[in-house]
């Protein structure tokens, strides 16, 4: 069994369950495999709008919304203004429906989600259909985190899928490099302020202004190569505390359920001994009136001796 299996399915239960869930899941495979286990200890809590998208995915219901992000990249490209306004309207269509149905399954599911929630569950679907990465991501199955998109600009991935390894077309599985959501923003701005000055007076590529001789050329591979590098490495240290925290949450589970069974221990108890202290009022009662009976039998022996 593979680790990206088990993953689709915990990501499905409700958040409520999952700790406990992914316990018992964990104990069930750690004699066979301690390193499946070992990578099910690990797996983080799903943010309640990646669960809602998980269930979608689950479902088959965001090919439609993601298959439409090629025509709205292509439109978007081609500044076709007419193409734009009727692929947004669709846009806003297709997420309307898709909100509205992972709502349904979340609240079939047990768990009801806020209007906050379902909006993140929105800019997730469009960060899906504006970045081709995204929408690997969110068909996957693997979300663990809600996306954001800025225009059409790359989305973020960082940390967003449960097994990275599993997605291969997402950014984090390829040669793409990652672009913090911050940085993707003030592309976007640049390139809105400068579009006008392209559109009235095209100017040809400027020449690149020569290094210095003294400064060593940059490597994009080796550079690509540190970025993956330190990626894994904070991947590993956010999942390794979300770990830790997710046990924390188990065992205070754990302490508040003994609690709640001693509590119903001592109330019992105290039941038991309001019971027996009834019943021992009820026989010294019972004692005291067969000694009246018996001194009034007395009494009357003595009197009828006479």
């Amino acid at each position: 069994m593979k680790f990206a299996d088990v993953a689709k399915e915990l990501l499905l239960v409700t958040p409520g369950d999952f700790v406990a869930e992914r316990t018992a899941r964990q104990r069930a495979v750690r004699k066979d495999d301690r390193a499946l286990a070992t990578a099910i200890g690990k797996l983080r809590k799903p943010a309640p709008a990646a669960w809602v998208i998980d269930l979608l995915a689950h479902d088959g219901a965001l090919d439609d919304a993601v298959d439409l992000g090629p025509a709205l990249r292509t439109a978007q490209a081609d500044a076709d203004p007419d193409a734009i306004r009727t692929l947004r309207r669709q846009r806003a269509e297709v997420v309307d429906a898709l909100a509205q149905a992972g709502a349904d399954l979340a609240s079939n599911a047990g768990h009801p989600v806020t209007t906050a929630v379902i909006e993140q569950v929105r800019s997730t679907i469009e960060a899906a259909m504006a970045d081709p990465h995204a929408g690997a991501a969110v068909r996957s199955g693997l979300l663990v985190t809600a996306l954001e998109s800025v225009g059409f600009d790359a989305v973020d991935l960082d940390g967003a899928l449960a097994d990275p390894d599993a997605v291969p077309d997402a950014w984090s599985g390829s040669d793409a490099p990652p672009i913090p959501i911050s940085q993707a923003r003030g592309a976007r701005k640049a390139s809105r302020a400068s579009r006008p000055a392209q559109r009235d007076e095209p100017e040809p590529e400027p020449e690149p202004e020569p290094e210095p001789e003294s400064e060593p050329k940059r490597d994009p591979a080796a550079d690509r190569k540190a970025a993956r590098q330190a990626e894994t490495a904070a991947r590993a240290e956010s999942r390794d505390a979300d770990a830790a925290l997710d046990a924390a949450e188990a065992d205070l589970e754990q302490a508040e359920e003994r609690r709640a069974e001693l509590q119903r221990a001592l109330e019992q108890a105290e039941a038991e001994t309001t019971r027996l202290e009834a019943a021992r009022d009820e026989a010294e009662a019972a004692s005291d009136r067969a000694r009246d009976v018996l001194r009034a039998a007395q009494d009357h022996r003595r009197k009828v001796g006479r």
